[in-house]
């Protein structure tokens, strides 16, 4: 059986990724599972400079998910390059960087310094960032502002560029082909979706910013119509996810159109959950006779 999968340039051994900020840098899984049988991780988000992130409580439980509002806590680019990148670069796995910034001159400065990294073959563009210049409107929930920084970042960045794609938006479909538009080689959905869980007993938010991303199986038939949209409208491969828990749902999302799929949450509950992914889909190909795991891509009966 094949299970290899491509994205760009970027092969991957089979189509299971981790998503970033659930996976920390991929040491701290080290001892649960076997990283180099993953087909790709996904880092933490990183930005150009130190970040502290948000005050505390920023994570709360939901129903059938997790809100989260860490605000991309990281040591900055500089740090990830001289300490981080020598203990990861020689996993046998892709390995992508997620770039976060609040202007275009910040993602730009941070995925230059990334792309002299010689063993980091992607990163993962985070365009649900606040943009301090349109006064905190994200910068994935408007095609001109979505054009601007992917295109900036195509200008430096000379591998493969994933766009991750905001849900919060009224046209998802319509952002991805304008990143397409502007040199991306593939898109990534869906990021979390913008949520509150309240307290009633003290009558306040559960998170110290009141907002928080929403993330867990809650989301999933949400993000698997996102993939399906996103998928139509493109050229260039999807990556899905959002509430991937087993490899039924992996399955569902490669159906809807996913190339691949990053597994997020999940990895809370279940550090080991990337494997039973892994075997899961192995078995799924065996169990229907498939070959070639790209039979599956795009392959939901309508």
């Amino acid at each position: 059986m094949n299970l290899e999968v491509k994205i760009g340039d970027l092969k991957l051994k089979n189509p299971v990724m981790t998503a970033s900020g659930t996976f920390g840098y991929g040491p701290e899984f080290e001892p649960f599972i076997d990283i180099n049988r993953l087909g790709g991780i996904v880092v933490k988000g990183t930005t150009l400079h130190h970040r502290e992130g948000n005050d505390y409580p920023r994570m709360a439980e939901t129903p059938s998910g997790m809100l989260n509002a860490v605000g991309l806590q990281n040591k900055g680019v500089d740090v990830f390059c001289k300490e981080i990148y020598p203990r990861i670069k020689d996993y046998d796995t892709a390995i992508a960087v997620n770039v976060s910034g609040s202007t275009v001159e910040e993602y730009v400065e941070t995925a230059a310094r990334i792309n002299e990294l010689e063993k980091i073959p992607a990163i993962e563009l985070n365009i649900s960032c606040p943009n301090v210049k349109e006064g905190g409107m994200a910068f994935g929930t408007s095609c001109p502002s979505a054009v601007a920084v992917t295109h900036a970042v195509r200008e430096v960045y000379k591998k493969t560029l994933i766009v991750k794609l905001s849900p919060n938006v009224t046209n998802i479909a319509e952002i991805a082909k304008a990143v397409e538009g502007v040199g991306a080689d593939a898109v990534s959905l869906i990021n979390t979706l913008l949520a509150i869980a309240i307290d009633p007993e003290t009558r306040r938010s559960k998170l110290s910013t009141i907002t928080g991303g929403l993330s867990g199986p809650a989301v999933k038939p949400i993000a698997l119509r996102m993939v399906w949209q996103v998928a139509q409208a493109v050229k260039i491969p999807v990556i899905g996810m959002g509430g991937i828990m087993n490899a039924g749902d992996a399955v569902e999302f490669m159906l809807a159109g996913a190339t691949a799929v990053q597994v997020g949450t999940a990895n809370f509950i279940d550090p080991t959950v990337t494997m039973k992914i892994i075997d899961g889909l192995e078995a799924y190909m065996l169990r229907h006779n498939i070959k070639d795991i790209n039979d599956l891509v795009g392959g939901m009966i309508v």
